[in-house]
């Protein structure tokens, strides 16, 4: 009669039992997979690693995880905001490549160059275009002058300390703008010297009343102050009808030079006075797009006039 086996002989049993717990506990754990791409479209990785919960039967997307535990930006982005030309041109030269690309908007009120230095493809490849250097060209407070007092008239006295305090953004005319404006307005250009001379010779009849005012010649406007007292005796202003400015329009810019017409005004012996900036904004536009050439020239890069895509 056959005995049975020893009691020893069960261990390699338990050993299998927990072998195959074992075994059922791994084939139900979670595991990544990378699943393929392909046929999906451009921008992506050639597989993308999901964690697969067997036990759930479920799929967990990894990578905002991983993207999470990154040290480094993935990609350049963001907007830097420069005060100069020079740093525009400057810090895109530092970040540029071979499909950067300089925009410009050149209309007042608002102009400005905006670089997009990961700006898409020339071979027609997406990119984000989120990296960008801005210029928004900074008025002086010299040109907010100019223009905040364009067409205001002004008493004689304060016209008189405006042109005294402004001597300096006064310029004389060049030959070529003395023969197209002369032409265009009928009228003397004058020179810094002379308005100089006219302000000295305002604050000396301020107060005094406008006897008459007549157009001569040459161009010029004859003004005749009188003071009462002094029985009806005319002192005589001439008075060019053409001035240029010539003023710093962006902070460390090249000047813009303005072409302004002199104006006055007489009611009942009385007289104001008051400039007028010729085509301003066009002269101002004209600056920003020379800007842009310099910008384009000192980058090697397209430039173009408008604005890129909100969505780049």
């Amino acid at each position: 009669m056959m005995k049975p086996a020893p009691l020893a002989n069960d261990v390699p049993a338990a050993g299998a039992a927990a072998l195959i717990a074992d075994l059922a506990t791994r084939a139900s754990a979670p595991e990544v997979v990378q699943i393929p791409t392909a046929g999906l479209g451009p921008g992506l990785p050639s597989t993308v690693p999901v964690l697969f919960d067997r036990h759930n039967q479920r799929a967990i997307p990894l990578t905002a995880e991983i993207e999470g535990a990154r040290q480094l930006p993935k990609r350049r982005a963001g907007t830097a905001k420069v005060d100069t030309l020079s740093s525009f041109i400057d810090l895109v030269n530092r970040h540029k490549d071979e499909h950067s690309v300089i925009f410009a908007k050149a209309q007042w009120p608002d102009p400005a160059l905006t670089a997009v230095l990961d700006y898409h493809e020339t071979t027609h490849g997406p990119r984000w275009g989120k990296h960008r250097v801005v210029y928004t060209f900074p008025v002086t407070d010299e040109l907010k002058t100019w223009i905040g007092l364009n067409k205001k008239p002004m008493e004689q006295a304060d016209f008189a300390a405006f042109l005294e305090e402004h001597a300096a953004e006064l310029a004389a005319p060049s030959d070529g703008e003395v023969a197209e404006f002369e032409r265009l307005f009928k009228e003397r250009f004058a020179t810094p010297a002379e308005l100089i001379d006219l302000s000295r010779s305002l604050e000396v009849f301020v107060g005094a009343k406008v006897k008459r005012a007549a157009r001569l010649q040459s161009g010029e406007r004859a003004v005749e102050f009188v003071e009462e007292h002094l029985n009806a005796k005319g002192e005589k202003v001439d008075i060019p009808g053409i001035f240029m400015v010539s003023v710093p329009a962006f902070l460390d810019g090249e000047p813009v030079r303005i072409p302004a017409r002199l104006r006055y005004r007489i009611s009942d012996g009385s007289i104001v006075w008051f400039y007028q900036l010729y085509r301003w904004e066009y002269w101002l536009r004209t600056r920003v797009q020379n800007d842009l050439g310099l910008a384009g020239d000192k980058t090697e890069l397209p430039t173009f006039e408008g604005a890129p895509e909100m969505g780049a």
